[in-house]
């Protein structure tokens, strides 16, 4: 069963995500041993693969860099849910065939280390502690396409060879 992490803060940026003095490569699996160390140096020996990322409004904002939905996917990250995310991070997590879902309430209805059940069909995440039910936006069929395909590049291939 999934945990979430719970990044509370609003404006979590890039930095944070994957700090800049790391951006020496583009192998995920080197990015992930980073990821969110300015937020919570420890985070990488606490999270599993499939865990969740729960966070405040504009999560990814900052640079553009595709380095940030690397490090967190590489580290194991299934999804991340916050009230709404930087434009260029969303659209970043979409090329990549990573979840980034819009929840309003998400970052109250969870606790650091609650295991959680994402429904992508039902449009729902439950916290598995307390059994609230929370509605995320439904993401749409063109994204789970990509996300299926595990990014827009093999997506393409896949549709257009």
């Amino acid at each position: 069963m999934p945990k979430v992490h719970v990044f509370g803060r609003d404006h979590i940026n890039t930095d944070e995500i994957i700090p800049a003095r790391h951006l020496t490569t583009d192998v995920e699996s080197e990015l992930a041993k980073f990821a969110m160390e300015d937020y919570d140096r420890d985070f990488v020996k606490r999270v599993q693969p499939g865990d969740i990322i729960v966070a405040g409004a504009d999560f990814g904002c900052g640079s553009s860099r595709e380095h940030a939905v690397w490090a967190i996917r590489g580290a194991g990250v299934a999804a991340v849910l916050a009230p709404n995310f930087a434009r260029i991070f969303y659209r970043n997590a979409i090329n990549n065939g990573f979840l980034a879902l819009e929840c309003a309430d998400i970052v109250a209805a969870f606790q650091d280390g609650d295991e959680a059940d994402l429904d992508l069909t039902a449009g729902v995440i439950t916290n598995k502690r307390t059994g609230q039910v929370v509605t995320f936006v439904p993401v749409p069929q063109f994204a789970l396409d990509v996300q299926k395909s595990g990014g827009w590049l093999e997506y393409m291939k896949e549709t257009f060879n």
